[in-house]
């Protein structure tokens, strides 16, 4: 079997004579033996600069660039290599890091790996037969590694020449948009190690090629929040999905990754997982970071077929070490520094948003709404309201809106299920004149286009501070 690029042997030394010294600040060097991490939290205020001087190392299966400084920032992450490396740091403020000493009986990337290798011979399969790739999905409790081993094995599969669907239904973070959405976008080429997952599309020029993800907009921070609509909206995303793997023969054989959001193993709420396996036609479902999970799902999934009638293989993972809490406030920094990037660019592409005064009858303001009750979740789908048309007011102050692609004239259904075009901020409300201040990435008349409104992500005060 073919091996991941780099894994077949150690990548020669780099050479001495390079320039590596940082202008930044002091730097340091640190040498790793093999199957060692590099393990780094850094703050939002701070940047942590790493470049691989010599060996092989890699950032969530996605190789290191020999001699290339990276630099990270409001992230909590690591560097493993294989065959051992040499970095070097630099920082500019304050970040904690370590270095963890596993060997290859004790660190869970090689059952990773093994892992890889195993979804690679599904896809070599399915291409000799012209069928759909493996169709993975992960879940696992919080702060479990769910998202690092999807970028992992994303990672690994493009070095491999394949193109991956990755499909992110964690409603918390944002995949190449910003919190609150759900997305799917095809990875043919490396993600971008110093992103969660690279540049949006409106982040302006990139050295790595930019994805582009489609999107919908749920606007709320748990899928409990509405159900209902949450699982309405995975289903357009499925057929969306579904139609490029029917388009696409690279993509079908490569299969689909999908993302999850937390589940709490004590609450055991799992509709929404066997949801996702059904639009997604889910055969291979990972567990990783709980036992208890992974015995409630092969209960679950026992003797059930997908859509294509194959049988649904459960495994169960252990997590890695490095994996680390983040708590609510280093959640919101991560969600304020997506929102900053998106509107301002980052620290290598600075952009320009614009700035416009916008009448309030010239909008079309639509509010998502929370489920009231939970036994509304399985009434008639007409019985409730999940878009509700509102007048723009003080409430939506330093709240993000979402442009979706529909007409103002569409109904609420409409607009509920049409897929995302963008984002805008809502800087300033003057209910007295009846205006608001709005800025956006592009210049373009928002009249147009129906706007909507949710709790998440929260309301960012500080984004023109």
């Amino acid at each position: 079997m073919a091996s991941i690029p780099g894994l077949g042997e150690p990548l020669p030394a780099a050479d001495p004579t390079a320039t590596t010294s940082s202008t930044v600040a002091p730097t340091t060097t640190e040498t790793l033996e093999p199957f060692w991490e590099y393990r780094f939290e850094v703050p939002h205020a701070s940047t942590l600069d790493i470049k691989l001087t010599s060996g092989f190392a890699e950032k969530d299966g996605t190789e290191l660039a020999p001699n290339t400084p990276y630099t990270f920032s409001a992230t909590k992450s690591k560097i493993n290599t294989w065959y051992g490396c040499t970095l070097e740091i630099s920082s500019t403020g304050n970040y904690d890091a370590y270095i963890s000493e596993p060997t290859a009986d004790e660190t869970p990337m090689v059952s990773y790996l093994n892992l890889h290798f195993k979804l690679e011979a599904f896809r070599a399969a399915a291409q000799r037969s012209g069928q759909m790739g493996p169709r993975v999905l992960v879940v696992g409790p919080p702060n479990a590694g769910k998202t690092s081993l999807v970028k992992m094995l994303t990672g690994w599969a493009t070095r491999m020449g394949r193109q991956p669907l990755v499909v992110n239904t964690d409603c918390r973070e944002g995949m190449l948009v910003l919190p609150g959405s759900l997305s799917a976008a095809v990875f043919p080429s490396i993600i971008n190690i110093t992103t969660d997952w690279g540049n949006t599309p409106s982040s302006g020029p990139s050295a790595v090629p930019v994805k582009l993800p489609i999107a919908y907009c749920y606007g709320l921070e748990h899928p409990e929040k509405n159900t209902r609509l949450y699982k309405m909206l995975l289903s357009r995303l499925a057929v969306a999905v579904t139609s490029r793997l029917a388009e696409d023969p690279d993509v079908k054989t490569s299969g689909l990754l999908i993302d999850t959001g937390g589940i709490s193993v004590s609450k055991g709420s799992y509709d929404h997982i066997a949801h996702i396996v059904s639009e997604f036609s889910v055969n291979i479902v990972l567990v990783i970071g709980s036992e208890r999970m992974s015995s409630e799902m092969q209960k679950k999934f026992a003797g059930q077929k997908t859509s294509l009638d194959e049988a649904i293989t459960v495994v169960g993972l252990d997590k890695s070490g490095g994996v680390v809490e983040r708590d609510s406030g280093f959640l919101q920094q991560v969600s304020e520094s997506a929102i900053r990037e998106y509107f301002f660019g980052s620290a290598n592409a600075t952009l320009s948003p614009f700035t416009q005064q916008v009448d309030f009858s010239a909008l079309s303001l639509w509010r998502v709404n929370e489920a009231s009750t939970p036994s509304t979740l399985n009434d008639d789908i007409y019985s409730d309201t999940m878009l509700e048309k509102i007048e723009p007011s003080l409430m939506i102050q330093n709240c993000i809106l979402a442009v979706v692609y529909a007409s103002i004239y569409d109904s609420a259904d409409t607009i509920r299920d049409s897929n995302l075009m963008g984002y805008v901020y809502v800087s300033e409300v003057d209910e007295k004149r009846r205006k608001l201040k709005i800025l956006a990435p592009v210049s373009a008349r928002l009249g147009d286009r129906p706007l909507i409104w949710g709790s998440w992500p929260e309301p960012m005060v500080s984004l023109l501070g």
